[in-house]
C-alpha cells in the first residue's frame, strides 16, 4: 500500500508544487498578473507545441496509434456531456449558471495539467498517445462547449458562430504541432538535429513555466458558494473522470493508456474555459470559481485515483 502512495504522489507532488510556487511567488509580488499573462501566451504559442512537435516526430505512429483509446474518449465524452447538459444542468435554478456549469464539469486542463500529470507518470514514452488524445479532445471540448454555451445563455449579442469556433481550433498552436509532428513522422521526413535541439530547449521550458504561470492565475478570491460551483467541481474531481474509467477498464483499458485516460479526464477545469463562457454571455464568475476549485482540488482526488488504479494493478 505505501508503495502504491509513493507512486501515486510521486505523480502529483511535483506538479502541485509548480502550482504552489506559482501562487507564493505572485503572493511575493516576483509574479505579476502581466507575467502570468505573457508566460502563458507563451507556452501555448511556442514552448508546448514545440514539446508536442518534437516528441511526435520521433514517434511510429504505424505500430503505436492509440485507436481504441481515442475512439472510446470521444464516445464517453460525448455520453458525459449530454447527462450533463439535457439531464442535471437543467435542473439549476438560474439558467445563467448552465452553461458554465456544464463546461466546468467536463471540460480538462489537457494541455498543462493532464500532459503534465501524464508526463510525470510514465516518462516522454507516453507523449505519442498523450498528444493524439489531446489534439481530438481539445477539439470536442471546444465544439461542445459552444453548444452548450449557445443553448443556456441568451445574453450576449456578440457570440461565436459555429465557423468562427471551428476557425478558432483550425489555428490552435497546439493542434497544427501535433499534425505537423504526426505527418511528418508519417512521411519519413528527416528533420534537421539543429531544428530539434533549438526546438528541445523550447520544450524544457513547457512545464515549469506553465505550471508556475497557472499557479498564478488562480483567484481564491473568485470563490463565490453556489449549488452550481460544489455540483460542477464535484463531477469534474470525482464522478466524470469516475464513470469514463470505468467504461476504460470494462473495455480493457490497461497501463499507459488508461492512465493517459483517467489523468485527462481528473485533469482541473480548463482555464479556457473562462474566456469562452464570458464571450458567450454566462456566468464568468461561476466558471473563474470551478477553475480555481478544481485546481486545488485535484491535488487530493487525482493523487488518491493514481492510488486506487495502482493498487488493483491496473496501471
Amino acid at each position: 500500500m505505501w508503495s502504491d502512495l509513493g507512486f501515486s504522489l510521486a505523480i502529483t507532488a511535483p506538479i502541485f508544487s509548480m502550482l504552489g510556487f506559482g501562487i507564493l511567488f505572485k503572493r511575493l509580488g516576483w509574479i505579476t498578473d502581466e507575467f502570468a499573462r505573457v508566460g502563458s501566451d507563451l507556452v501555448f504559442k511556442v514552448t508546448l507545441p514545440c514539446l508536442l512537435f518534437v516528441k511526435l516526430v520521433e514517434t511510429d505512429f504505424v505500430h503505436n496509434l492509440p485507436i481504441k483509446l481515442i475512439f472510446y474518449a470521444i464516445l464517453a465524452t460525448i455520453a458525459v456531456f449530454l447527462i450533463l447538459d439535457r439531464m442535471i444542468a437543467v435542473r439549476l435554478e438560474k439558467s445563467f449558471d448552465r452553461g458554465a456549469f456544464v463546461q466546468g464539469a467536463f471540460r480538462s486542463n489537457m494541455g498543462i495539467i493532464g500532459l503534465a500529470f501524464c508526463i510525470s507518470a510514465f516518462g516522454d514514452r507516453v507523449v505519442a498517445a498523450a498528444s493524439i488524445y489531446l489534439a481530438v479532445l481539445t477539439t470536442l471540448f471546444n465544439v461542445l462547449a459552444v453548444i452548450t454555451l449557445t443553448r443556456h445563455e441568451s445574453l450576449s449579442t456578440n457570440k461565436p458562430t459555429y465557423t468562427h469556433i471551428l476557425a478558432s481550433i483550425g489555428k490552435n498552436p497546439l493542434i497544427l504541432s501535433i499534425v505537423a509532428g504526426v505527418l511528418i513522422s508519417l512521411s519519413g521526413l528527416q528533420v534537421p538535429d539543429f531544428f530539434l535541439t533549438t526546438g528541445g530547449y523550447f520544450a524544457r521550458m513547457t512545464l515549469p513555466l506553465a505550471l508556475l504561470c497557472a499557479g498564478a492565475s488562480i483567484r481564491l478570491q473568485e470563490f463565490h458558494a453556489s449549488k452550481a460551483l460544489y455540483w460542477s467541481s464535484a463531477a469534474k474531481l470525482v464522478f466524470v473522470p469516475l464513470i469514463i474509467t470505468l467504461g476504460g477498464i470494462a473495455i480493457g483499458l490497461r497501463g499507459e493508456h488508461l492512465g493517459v485516460l483517467y489523468l485527462m479526464c481528473a485533469s482541473p477545469t480548463a482555464a479556457a474555459s473562462y474566456p469562452m463562457t464570458q464571450a458567450m454571455g454566462g456566468n464568468h464568475h461561476l466558471a473563474a470559481a470551478i477553475i480555481a476549485a478544481t485546481s486545488l482540488g485535484s491535488m487530493v482526488f487525482t493523487t488518491l485515483g493514481i492510488f486506487v488504479l495502482r493498487s488493483f494493478q491496473l496501471i
